[in-house]
């Protein structure tokens, strides 16, 4: 009897608790909110964690001309002071009017930075300088919370800052520049083999592109990779490695699909055909020849671009797991057991296609293995393309880089 009591008792308290915090609930949602003194608002504290939930979404935009690693970094720095990192590529006009003619065009510079890891999304054609407008866009449209630039000037050709709006408006975050390179440098690089080359031989004026292929005249890297590439101020450290790396590595059935090559000013070209590759398996490892095995293959005019700049170029795509920093030039059977490659695979556009008449082919393991493919590169450019664009218009890029030059002395 005591113990149906107690049960009784407890079911009645169970019922009457639940008839108190349904009025309770009712009352609420009749009522609204009911302010309890020191603290805040209901409606605030949802507010808030809605606020906390969504993403910080940062904006940062450029020209991205001859994209390179200086490009990546900036957009790394970018992407790491928000949750989400959207970009703005300029217009081709816009750069013409600014800083004279672009190198790549608007289409090739939208895969380059569409491709790059630290990405969400891109903006086709955004102005040069941040107008009310478009700064308004940003915030309403794309719900961009601050906008990213580099610790170096961006001065408009009336001599204002491009980013007056963004400072103004509190939403403007700052990076520090990536020092050692810039388009203007590389493109430099570029020209000073032109202008060297003329002054030794003027007798010659058949082809300012023959001129590239000569290889004499220019100054040499003394960073002991003994090729003749025109000395660069890019100091290499593992911690800019590490930041450009992945942190995973391939699972242990996981399909490894290598392809190697120079990949020197690593252009749209490049980017789609690692693309591809990477749809053929689930882990891409890229292999980056040296300088001196470019020099010897193409020219010791080449490569315009050290050993350890092209690598970050390569480390910065979404499409690379994992690079080979001085790979081979053969790919031996030793190699591939040691990196467990399923498929090796090689593009159709590409300069060094000599080989396949010596005797000593560097695919012939994997040929021999069947696990070498061929692949049907997306786009016909090559290094020589983006060499020839700047040499056959080399007087106007020789004004835009003096331009610069000038500019630059003037806010220092």
């Amino acid at each position: 009897m005591e113990a149906d009591s107690s049960k009784a008792r407890l079911v009645a308290a169970c019922v009457i608790g639940g008839i108190v915090l349904g009025a309770s609930v009712v009352a609420l949602h009749v009522a609204g909110p009911v302010a309890v003194p020191g603290l805040p608002p209901l409606d605030a504290l949802r507010r808030r964690f809605r606020r906390r939930r969504r993403p910080v979404r940062v904006y940062m935009d450029g020209c991205f001309d001859m994209m390179h690693y200086g490009h990546c970094n900036a957009l790394r720095q970018a992407r790491a002071l928000g949750d989400q990192l959207v970009v703005g590529v300029v217009s081709d006009d816009e750069i013409t009017a600014n800083k004279g003619p672009p190198v790549t065009p608007l289409r090739e510079r939208m895969v380059m930075v569409g491709a790059v890891k630290w990405v969400d999304d891109v903006i086709p054609d955004a102005p040069y300088a941040i107008t009310e407008e478009f700064m308004k866009k940003l915030f309403t449209e794309y719900n961009i919370d601050y906008i990213i630039h580099g610790d170096d000037p961006c001065l408009l050709p009336d001599g204002t800052d491009a980013y007056a709006l963004a400072k103004n408006a509190g939403r403007y975050k700052q990076i520090k520049r990536t020092e050692g390179v810039s388009t203007t440098d590389i493109v430099g690089r570029m020209l000073l083999c032109v202008r060297e080359r003329s002054a030794s031989d003027r007798r010659n004026h058949s082809s300012l592109q023959r001129q590239f292929s000569s290889g004499h005249g220019q100054k040499i890297d003394d960073s002991g990779s003994g090729s003749a590439t025109r000395i660069s101020h890019f100091l290499p450290t593992s911690r800019r490695i590490v930041q450009f790396s992945n942190s995973r590595g391939p699972g242990p059935d996981s399909r490894i699909v290598y392809i190697d090559g120079a990949f020197d000013l690593f252009h749209a070209g490049h980017v789609e055909i690692l693309r591809l590759a990477r749809e053929l398996g689930d882990f891409l490892l890229v292999g980056i020849h040296t300088d001196q095995t470019i020099s010897s293959t193409r020219g010791p005019h080449r490569p315009i671009m050290n050993l350890h700049e092209r690598s970050l170029s390569v480390l910065a795509c979404r499409y690379v797991d994992e690079v080979i920093i001085g790979a081979p030039w053969d790919i031996s059977k030793d190699m591939i057991t040691t990196f467990n490659i399923s498929l090796v695979v090689q593009g159709t556009i590409a300069e060094d296609m000599d080989f396949a008449k010596d005797e000593s082919h560097p695919y012939a393991v994997p040929m021999e293995m069947g696990i070498y493919r061929r692949l049907e590169s997306p786009l016909d450019i090559t290094t020589s393309t983006i060499i020839r664009r700047i040499v056959s218009n080399h007087e106007a890029y020789q004004k835009r880089n003096e331009k610069k030059e000038a500019k630059r002395e003037e806010v220092l």
